[in-house]
């Protein structure tokens, strides 16, 4: 009898031992819990706001604030507890499939001119599907005065590109699809399949290498860009549909990387080919991308999970593989943290409760 009391209070031990020393991670923080920062810096995962609809892009304004895009064409506030602000704009975009509101952008000087860019679909008088690159006044938590900055950007319901962010050289570079036209990529007198570099007036980017706007070309469809702490520029793009052959590209201006020529591994004098690909076999359908601490971490949408390429290692590391549904936009933060959104109610995921969501993730702590 003795032995087995002593036995009971050893198992009773551990028992409290197992629930003492379980990781602080083990837990997911919802918006509504209430903790230090601390606490939340200890989090490998925290849900900052919840009930977006395909919140496409997002931007840090200088107070710590965010600027959330929604593809139907609302543009929102999040404040730093992950409140959710009703809609700022709302945009008269023309939303069918991937089209819509996409990329959103804040002027390194914007605490003095206060400019707010955005990039969208619309319909010309034409009918054509058309893309462009507009400019506001962030006036009141308003968004006036809209601007042209880039228009004309071929369109369709589908490859559209969309990514649109300041560079460390201050100017603005555009991410732009096919627009399901491939030989387009390959047409330097089209907009559609480039990565655009342009002044925060729309005027061509110094030094860039045709004497136009056009920066890099012989893209299908990128929807993800970042800089390494060289001030070298990436960029993820969707590759053939179906069939996988996703890549991450490390870009260079006036280069061709490729779309249709070549794809994959494949080589040929004059063209690119990407650093990593995902192999004819798997999809990641690469969105967002951030750089952080020597990797390239980028959304994947169909691949459903956060990916991490570890530059000097040369190696990919897949994160929350099918625990959050669709990915598609990540960002880092003035606090050192990534910001991180679902996509599951863009008409391809599974529809969860509280999506669309924006998580915060400690990029420390993975």
């Amino acid at each position: 009898m003795t032995k087995i009391i002593v036995g009971l209070g050893i198992f009773v031990l551990l028992l409290v031992a197992i629930v003492l020393i379980r990781p602080p991670e083990s837990r997911i923080l919802q918006p509504s819990d209430t903790i230090t920062p601390s606490e939340r810096e200890a989090q490998t995962v925290s849900i900052l706001s919840e009930n977006l609809e395909v919140p496409w892009a997002m931007a840090f304004l200088p107070d710590g604030r965010m600027l959330v895009t929604e593809r139907p064409g609302r543009v929102r506030l999040v404040d730093t507890n992950g409140n959710v602000s009703d809609p700022i704009a709302t945009i008269p975009v023309h939303q069918v499939s991937e089209s819509g509101l996409h990329g959103v952008a804040v002027d390194p000087n914007f605490e003095t001119n206060k400019n707010i860019y955005l990039y969208y679909t619309y319909r010309s008088s034409g009918s054509n599907t058309l893309n462009r690159v507009v400019r506001y006044k962030f006036e009141g938590e308003k968004l006036l005065e809209e601007k042209i900055i880039v228009g004309q950007i071929p369109g369709a319901p589908n490859h559209d590109g969309g990514r649109i962010k300041f560079g460390p050289d201050g100017l603005l570079y555009i991410t732009t699809g096919d627009a399901q036209q491939p030989s387009l990529a390959q047409d330097r007198n089209s907009f559609a399949g480039k990565i655009l570099r342009v002044t925060r007036d729309g005027n061509r980017g110094p030094s860039n290498p045709f004497d136009t706007i056009i920066y890099s070309y012989g893209h299908r469809n990128p929807q993800g860009i970042t800089w390494d702490d060289n001030g070298q520029l990436w960029s993820t793009e969707h590759g053939r549909s179906p069939g996988g052959l996703d890549e991450l590209n490390l870009i260079q201006a006036g280069k061709n990387y490729g779309w249709p020529e070549i794809q994959g591994v494949e080589t040929r004098s004059g063209l690119i080919t990407p650093i990593i690909n995902s192999g004819s076999g798997d999809t990641w359908a690469p969105a967002g991308t951030a750089y952080f601490n020597g990797s390239i971490f980028f959304a994947g949408l169909r691949g459903s999970a956060l990916y991490e390429y570890k530059i000097s290692e040369q190696k990919l590391v897949e994160h929350f593989k099918n625990e959050y549904g669709r990915l598609r936009e990540v960002v880092l933060g003035p606090d050192g943290m990534l910001y991180v959104t679902t996509s599951n109610r863009d008409g391809r995921g599974t529809v969860r409760q509280g999506n669309d969501k924006i998580l915060r993730i400690n990029p420390a702590r993975l």
